[in-house]
C-alpha cells in the first residue's frame, strides 16, 4: 500500500504516515484483481477517504476493519464503481467479475417469493445450478421456502449464493456477520474460506469488529478515513481464553488483529502523531 511505510513495530505490520505528506507514487499492480491508488473522497465539508491505496489478488482474503464512520462502505462503493473518487484512481482487471453481498438485505414478507425464484430472477441459470449453489452454501433445505420467512443466517447464505451465481473472481462482503452470534460468525467464516479454496476467487470482507477477525485473512487493513495500519492476524486458537469463550471448534475461525498505529485521530477524524508508547497500544490510539 503506497501511502504506508514500514513502522518498525513488528513483522507483517505497516503504519500509514498520513500527516500531511504526499502518498508514495507506487505503480499499479497489473496482477491484482483491483487496485486503488491515492483514492480520496470529499463530502459535506470533510474528507471521507484520504489517499487510500489497496490491491486485492486472486485467492487472497483481505479483511477491512475500522470504527463506525471510518469510510469502509464508501471505499467499497468506490471499488465497485458505484461512486467516483474526487482524487486518485481505481483500476480493475479486464476479466474482473464481482459478487457482492450487501451489508443489509431487506425482504418484504408480504411479497410471495421462494428462494429458488429469487435466485432465478434476472438469471438464465438452470435449476440444477441453483440447487448446486444452494448446496455449496449449506442452504439446500430452504430452496422452496418463502424468502420473507428465512432467519437472518439463512437469508445471508441465500444472498451469498446469489452473489456466487455470477461466477465471481472477486467476492465482496460488506459486514456479512452483523447481528450474527459468534457461532454463526464462525460458521460463515469457515464457509467463505472453503468457497475461496474451491473457486480460487479473491475476497474483500468488511468487518465491524476492530480486533477479532477471520482467521484465514491473508491481510487485515485498518481504515479510519486513511489506511492506519495493516498486518497479519494471530490465530485465536493460540489463546486459551478465546477457546473458552468461543469453544475450541469456533475459535479456529477467529484471529486477533493487533493494531500498530503511529498516530491518533481527533474528533474531526484528522490524524495526529503520537508518542512511541501510545503507538504500541493494542487499540492503536483509535477512539
Amino acid at each position: 500500500m503506497a501511502a504506508s511505510q514500514p513502522c518498525g513495530h513488528g513483522r507483517g505490520h505497516v503504519c500509514a504516515h498520513a500527516h500531511g505528506r504526499a502518498p508514495d507514487a507506487t505503480p499499479f499492480d497489473a496482477t491484482a484483481l483491483i487496485s486503488a491508488r491515492g483514492v480520496g473522497i470529499f463530502r459535506n465539508g470533510r474528507e471521507q477517504l484520504i489517499d487510500v491505496n489497496l490491491d486485492i489478488h486472486e485467492r487472497e482474503i483481505v479483511t477491512l476493519i475500522g470504527p463506525n464512520g471510518a469510510g469502509k462502505t464508501t471505499l467499497v462503493r468506490v471499488l465497485l464503481g458505484l461512486e467516483k473518487p474526487d482524487r486518485g484512481e481505481v483500476r480493475r482487471r479486464r476479466d474482473l467479475r464481482i459478487g457482492y453481498v450487501p451489508q443489509r438485505f431487506d425482504s418484504d414478507a408480504v411479497i410471495p417469493m421462494t428462494v429458488e425464484r429469487f435466485l432465478m430472477l434476472g438469471s438464465d441459470d438452470s435449476a440444477d445450478r441453483i440447487s448446486s449453489m444452494l448446496a455449496s452454501v449449506d442452504a439446500t433445505s430452504v430452496r422452496h421456502q418463502q424468502l420473507g420467512e428465512l432467519s437472518g443466517g439463512e437469508l445471508q447464505r441465500v444472498v451469498l449464493a446469489r452473489a456466487l451465481l455470477r461466477r465471481p473472481n472477486l467476492l465482496v462482503l460488506d459486514e456479512p456477520v452483523q447481528g450474527v452470534d459468534y457461532t454463526g460468525e464462525a460458521d460463515l467464516y469457515n464457509l467463505i474460506g472453503k468457497l475461496r479454496d474451491a473457486a480460487g476467487f479473491g475476497v474483500l470482507l468488511v468487518s465491524h469488529d476492530l480486533h477479532i477477525v477471520m482467521a484465514r485473512s491473508d491481510r487485515v487493513i485498518c481504515l479510519n478515513h486513511h489506511v492506519c495500519c495493516s498486518g497479519v492476524p494471530e490465530a485465536v486458537a493460540q489463546h486459551p481464553a478465546y477457546g473458552r469463550l468461543f469453544g475450541p471448534e469456533a475459535a479456529r475461525a477467529f484471529a486477533v488483529y493487533r493494531h500498530r498505529h503511529d498516530h491518533s485521530h481527533d474528533l474531526a477524524g484528522v490524524p495526529h502523531p503520537v508518542t512511541e508508547e501510545a503507538a504500541d497500544d493494542p487499540a492503536g490510539g483509535e477512539k
